[in-house]
């Protein structure tokens, strides 16, 4: 369903609906509409880092967490090594299912991020996150 996001947040998002999410993380990959979303960039402070000659693009998104409960979870593999992953499969299917399955040497590298926290990886990385928390979070691309 296409809402504003400032109604999306006021009006259907509502503790019940949270829990209906399950491990579904709504996302909206913004075009950068200063006039939208105006009162959330004048609240957003971005990293200090630039890319001479760009502008940061910005991701927002929405988590309800999984059957249990933590923080966020990170899978990272580098570009040269594609994971096998399923594209209709969710990171919680991927993990219950794929990731058991694999050799030590071919799991990614892993981290939990905890509120607060700042993860920063290079382009083309391959990577998945799995929300182990409600959490509501920006994503600032670099290039």
């Amino acid at each position: 369903v296409d809402v504003p996001f400032q109604e999306y947040v006021e009006q259907l998002l509502k503790p019940q609906d949270l829990a209906q999410l399950g491990s579904d993380t709504l996302y909206f990959f913004g075009d950068n509409n200063f006039t939208e979303w105006g009162s959330l960039f004048q609240q957003y402070v971005p990293p200090p880092f630039r890319i001479p000659g760009t502008s940061p693009a910005y991701s927002f998104g929405i988590a309800a967490p999984p059957p249990f409960h933590v923080f966020q979870r990170w899978f990272l593999y580098p570009p040269d090594h594609t994971p096998h992953f399923h594209p209709n499969e969710t990171t919680l299917a991927w993990l219950h299912h794929t990731y058991p399955t694999l050799p030590r040497a071919q799991r990614p590298l892993e981290c939990t991020l905890r509120p607060g926290e700042v993860l920063y990886f290079p382009d083309r990385w391959w990577h998945a996150t799995l929300n182990l928390d409600t959490s509501v979070f920006i994503s600032t691309f670099l290039g």
